[in-house]
């Protein structure tokens, strides 16, 4: 489609950037201003558009948008900081000079970078050009907040299938599974091909302790107890394996089930282990048990296949001697995942994830007979102390579908190949290597160079593992959308430099000393290679060129990046500040040019098929070249190598449930894009104040009616919402709202202190004293709380 003008009104095609679901639009300008976004049904995930995307003028327009770079004039932690509108000279110069002073110091480390969310804010535009930015700098500290939102899918997932959860093949698939995430709210493309799946017959089923999106029209609402999905997880598989409902080919030949554990040591057996060892074996190959023959068979970790023909068995226990003449008991790596599995029969997973019986056994029957099965899950799943055995819990369950590549399953759509410009290549292992957050696990984001807000605090208060002196914020608001709020306050205040680029002043950005003022996506261009969620999405490449040009003295993350990259020395990295040479360099693989694009508002798609089974080629690109079951990866660095549930670290079994009996949960507001858009007229109207859902009998126990005002409280901290009432949830389970801070002066409604009690920080709520042992991820969805009406309630 092209760019239509049709009097004083211009209608150009683009994609609204404000969540991962990218939706293809048509930007609607009059008389040069911006008046409104529509669905762009052409496009691939053009069919809709949500609340927030039609709102996209109110956004661009808002009067708490700032325009201007600041400084402060006042001492970190002022109620009033004294901001000062400067010009961008003084505020690059100025952040460029203390970034300098600091690497030069201390080390690059010694600079942290705080990055928003791509996958819920339009920072997706631009991340490509920040990375670039930070390992050219050459910091290996990013709190990116994965930890809370894509690592276990992404990461965590690799561990056992060799790589990312990849994407539903909604469009073959027989059964849908929906595991804490509710596309609904997050993902408005996935609820579109949810919904077209669900009318062509595909089954459903949803995981989610709210009754909220699909859960009402699927097939099987498993209303998990937050925090318990690994225990629901391996009783579903007990099942299966019980019954015989999964892919006993897939199991057999693709993952590394069959593949024998010494229980001495809890390690792979090696054909070194013993005295006779298989025939045509090397050293260290690994070791099965054949079925048919009964005698063991080496499997080559070099060739990533067995060393002959065979039928490895699945379930088996037996004994050799060692060179020595000990005996040397061994198990197979699936028969000590069913041992495990056996530990959660359907009448102990109904006691532990507050699922029924029933529903553990028909939920595995559908898994099997419904199959191919595809599935997503996102931070519901991941915002737990015990994430990472989660995800690999749920992993090993979807294996046992054998629908892993297959049509109809997760599949990596083909991706044009253009060039990555993110710039890994400028940060040396060993500088990766001083990542803060590998002190935890070299297993977990630390890996990337990704930290989370509890390291970064420890590093920049008390100097662990060493000081953090400086910070540069891309967006990300850490008081309002990570745990232990008031800590952070302090880690921001104690700071010796910090400098933030926002669209908004938020309550993270007030101890900025350097504001500097960021375009909403509107008002810039920004590039596009392959859209997620589909073959088509995937083939298209877009320009989405600036519907207006940018509202006072505000700037590109890119624009922002490439000047400090000259100013800090390697503008040379940065094509000298051209960022349209840096994009053509991006496209230069597809002989592609901007010029190209811009011809074609609307896009241009490129030939590209999903590559099914390539496993059967390839292996997968895990330590055994299988899907890993067992994990020796894990057994090495000193975690349980089989998906074992650990109750979550505050849990209603523990000694603090008398004082707090309640299980504290949350979700995203469908109407705001996380911690975001409350300043909106439009959607503010429909979400109006923080809500603390409940059972109406735990409010009837508590004296609370609907709408009343009311306290949470946990050890961490207090906060205070209206009570809405919920007879779907469990009557143990509440769930808050997080992300509440902004007034909204059109409304007439005050701001929210983000650190005060009496405010509505759903994330002071939350410790961060403990965090999941690998990913850092800490209890956001899984705590636990009390509730009160405050001074009677609704008249308070």
């Amino acid at each position: 489609m092209e760019t239509d003008q049709i009097g004083s009104e211009t209608r150009t095609p683009g994609f609204c950037a404000l969540c991962k679901s990218r939706c293809g639009s048509i930007m609607v300008t009059r008389d040069g201003r911006f008046v409104g976004q529509e669905p762009f049904p052409e496009h691939p995930t053009g069919k809709a558009l949500c609340v927030k995307g039609l709102a996209a003028p109110e956004i661009v327009y808002n009067k708490q948008r700032q325009f201007y770079p600041l400084k402060r004039t006042r001492p970190k932690g002022d109620k009033d900081p004294g901001w000062k509108q400067i010009s961008w000279e003084e505020a690059l110069d100025r952040t460029a000079s203390e970034l300098n002073r600091i690497r030069s110091e201390s080390g690059p480390e010694a600079v942290a970078f705080g990055l928003t969310t791509p996958s819920g804010t339009p920072i997706s535009d631009d991340i490509r050009w920040i990375e670039r930015f930070i390992n050219a700098f050459g910091s290996p500290n990013v709190a990116y907040g994965t930890e809370i939102c894509n690592w276990h899918k992404d990461y965590a997932h690799a561990y056992t299938f060799g790589r990312s959860i990849a994407s539903p093949d909604f469009e073959r698939s027989e059964c849908v599974v929906l595991w804490g995430h509710n596309p609904s709210a997050t993902w408005l493309d996935h609820a579109t091909a949810t919904r077209s799946a669900r009318v062509r017959g595909a089954r459903l089923i949803v995981v989610d302790p709210r009754r909220v999106g699909f859960a009402g029209r699927a097939d099987q609402w498993l209303r998990v107890r937050p925090g318990a999905d690994g225990a629901l997880a391996l009783g579903i598989a007990g099942e299966m394996i019980r019954n015989g409902w999964f892919d006993v080919q897939f199991v057999r030949d693709w993952t590394n089930g069959p593949l024998l554990v010494r229980r001495d040591t809890n390690r792979f057996l090696r054909a070194a282990d013993i005295a006779a060892p298989p025939a045509d074996a090397d050293a260290g190959d690994l070791v099965a048990w054949d079925a048919q023959v009964k005698e063991a068979v080496g499997y080559s970790l070099a060739r990533r296949s067995y060393v002959r023909p065979t039928s490895p068995e699945l379930h088996v226990s037996v004994e050799f001697l060692s060179p020595s003449g000990e005996t040397i008991s061994c198990r197979s790596a699936f028969g000590l995942y069913r041992d495990l599995c056996e530990e959660y029969p359907p009448d102990r997973v109904e006691a532990v994830a507050w699922v029924p019986a029933r529903q553990v056994t028909e939920t595995a029957r559908l898994l099997f007979q419904a199959r191919p099965v595809s599935y997503y899950m996102w931070s519901g799943v991941g915002q737990h102390t015990n994430a990472t055995q989660t995800d690999r819990a749920i992993s090993t369950l979807m294996a046992l579908t054998g629908s892993f590549d297959a049509p109809g399953g997760n599949v990596q759509f083909a991706r044009p190949p253009v060039r990555d410009v993110a710039g890994g290549e400028f940060l040396s292992p060993g500088q990766r290597a001083k990542c803060i957050d590998l002190k935890r696990s070299t297993l977990g984001p630390g890996r990337n160079g990704w930290t989370g807000t509890d390291a970064l605090y420890a590093a920049i208060l008390d100097g662990e593992p060493y000081p953090v002196r400086g910070l540069f914020g891309f967006g990300r608001n850490f008081i309002v959308n990570h745990a232990n709020g008031d800590q952070g306050a302090k880690a921001l205040a104690k700071l010796e430099f910090h400098v933030h680029s926002d669209v908004v002043m938020t309550p993270t950005a007030a101890f900025a000393d350097i504001f500097l003022p960021v375009n909403t996506p509107w008002e810039r261009e920004a590039l596009r290679v392959g859209f997620e969620g589909s073959q088509p999405a995937e083939n298209l490449i877009q320009l989405r060129q600036a519907a207006i040009s940018s509202l006072g003295e505000s700037r590109s993350d890119a624009q922002i990046v490439f000047e400090l990259a000259t100013r800090l020395g390697f503008g040379d990295l940065f094509w000298n500040g051209d960022i349209d040479a840096g994009l053509d360099a991006i496209l230069a693989p597809l002989k592609l040019t901007l010029d190209d694009l811009r011809s074609k508002p609307g896009g241009i798609s490129l030939a590209g098929e999903p590559d099914y089974f390539r496993y059967r080629q390839d292996g997968f690109k895990t330590q055994t070249g299988k899907v890993e079951i067992f994990s020796e990866v894990f057994r090495d660095a000193g975690e349980n190598p089989l998906p074992r549930f650990i109750e979550p670290a505050l849990s209603p079994y523990q000694a603090e449930a008398s004082e707090f009996p309640l299980v504290l949960t949350s979700a995203k507001v469908v109407h705001y894009c996380h911690g975001q858009h409350r300043h909106i007229p439009s959607l503010r109207r429909r979400s109006p104040e923080p809500e603390v859902s409940m059972h109406p009998q735990t409010a009837a126990e508590r004296g609370i009616g609907e709408g009343d005002w009311v306290e949470i409280r946990t050890k961490s901290g207090r906060a205070r919402m209206r009570a809405k009432f919920d007879p779907g949830l469990d009557r143990r389970v509440v769930s808050g709202q997080y992300g509440w801070w902004q007034g909204n002066e059109e409304l007439g409604l005050e701001a929210f202190d983000s650190l005060a009690d009496a405010g509505a920080n759903y994330n002071r709520l939350i410790s961060d004293d403990h965090a999941d042992p690998i990913s850092g991820s800490i209890g956001l969805r899984s705590s636990v709380c009390e509730i009160s009406p405050i001074n009677g309630g609704a008249s308070a």
